[in-house]
C-alpha cells in the first residue's frame, strides 16, 4: 500500500501563519483599547491615561500601546484596511501607520488613496509613503512638525565611575541624516580580519570623525615615573577623563607629535621643548628619547600631542 507521509511545514510558513493570527489578536486589542479609553477603568485604577494603563498592565513598549489606541480610535475610518488585515493582505503594522496618518491629517484623510500602497509595500516603506502623503496635504503643518523636532534636539554627555563616556541624545531627521552620512563611510569593515560588531564600528567612526581622521589635540599630564611605567607611579591626567595608564599614554604618543612641557609641583611651566614625532613608547622603555626620562625630582611632564 502506498503511504504518503505528513506534509512538512517549514519554519518560515509557520512564522507567516502565526503572524497572521497575531495581527488578528492585535486588531481585537485595538478594539478593546478603544473601549478602555472610553470608560473609567484606567482612571479608577489610578493611572494618568489609558496609554499608561495599557503599557503597564499589558507589559508593552510605549509605541505598541499607542498603536492600539490609535487604531481603536480610527477604526471606523479604516473599514477597507481592517478588511485587508482580516484577509491577510496587509498586517497590523500597516493598519497602525494608516491610523496615525488619519490622526495627523484629520478630515482630509482618504483611505482609498493609501490602501493600494499598503498592499504594495512593507510597513516601513508604507510609513515613508504616508509621510509624502501628509506633506502633499499640508506642507505647512509638516514643516511645523519638523521645527518642533529641531527644538527637541538634545545631546547629553556624562562620565561614569570607570571613566567611560555615556552619550545619549535625540536629533531631528535632518541632523540625524547628516550624522549618519558622515559616520557610515567610516563605519565600514576594513576587511575580512575586521571582527568589530556594527556598534563598535560606529563608536570608532565617531572618534575618527571628531578627530578629523588625525590624532586629537590632547594634553596629558604625567610624572616621569608614570611615563617610564615604573611600579607605584600614579596614573596620567587628561582633560574630560579619569586618570589613564602609562600604557595608554605611550600608545597615544606613538602616533602623535609630542611637545615636552616641564611643570613644577605648583603647575608652573619651567621648560618647553620642540614638537617631535612621538617616540614616547620607546623612550619609556629606556631605548629612546631622553626627553621622556629626565631624572628631575619634583617635576611633572605635560605632553601636548598635536
Amino acid at each position: 500500500m502506498l503511504q504518503i507521509g505528513p506534509t512538512m511545514v517549514s519554519a518560515g510558513q509557520k512564522l507567516v501563519h502565526h503572524q497572521a493570527r497575531i495581527d488578528l489578536l492585535q486588531l481585537e486589542q485595538s478594539r478593546l483599547a478603544a473601549e478602555l479609553a472610553a470608560g473609567e477603568e484606567w482612571d479608577r485604577d489610578g493611572f494618568n491615561s489609558p496609554y499608561d494603563w495599557i503599557r503597564v498592565n499589558c507589559h508593552l513598549p510605549g509605541h505598541l500601546a499607542g498603536n492600539y489606541l490609535s487604531v481603536g480610535a480610527h477604526v471606523a475610518e479604516l473599514s477597507q484596511s481592517v478588511q485587508a488585515v482580516l484577509q491577510g493582505e496587509i498586517g497590523f503594522a500597516h493598519l497602525a501607520v494608516m491610523a496615525r496618518t488619519a490622526e495627523a491629517v484629520g478630515k482630509r484623510f482618504d483611505e482609498s488613496q493609501l490602501l493600494a500602497l499598503a498592499k504594495e509595500h512593507s510597513a516601513g516603506k508604507f510609513h515613508y509613503k504616508c509621510l509624502h502623503y501628509r506633506h502633499s496635504l499640508d506642507a505647512k503643518a509638516y514643516a511645523a512638525e519638523e521645527s518642533e523636532q529641531v527644538e527637541n534636539r538634545r545631546l547629553h554627555l556624562s562620565t561614569v565611575q570607570d571613566g567611560s563616556l555615556l552619550i545619549n541624545g535625540v536629533l531631528d531627521p535632518a541632523g540625524g541624516a547628516a550624522v549618519r552620512t558622515a559616520l557610515e563611510p567610516l563605519a565600514r569593515k576594513s576587511g575580512e580580519h575586521d571582527d568589530r560588531v556594527l556598534d563598535q564600528r560606529y563608536a570608532d567612526a565617531l572618534v575618527e570623525l571628531a578627530s578629523g581622521g588625525k590624532p586629537a589635540n590632547l594634553q596629558v599630564t604625567a610624572s616621569v615615573e608614570t611615563l617610564k611605567g615604573l611600579a607605584g607611579a600614579a596614573g596620567a591626567e587628561m582633560e574630560f577623563s579619569l586618570p589613564i595608564s602609562s600604557t595608554a599614554v605611550q600608545r597615544m604618543a606613538c602616533d602623535c607629535s609630542v611637545t615636552r612641557v616641564l611643570l613644577s609641583q605648583e603647575s608652573v611651566t619651567i621648560d618647553v621643548g620642540r614638537s617631535k614625532r612621538g617616540d614616547l613608547g620607546r623612550g619609556a622603555q629606556g631605548a629612546g628619547s631622553a626627553r621622556w626620562s629626565l631624572p628631575v625630582a619634583g617635576l611633572r611632564t605635560a605632553g601636548v600631542m598635536v
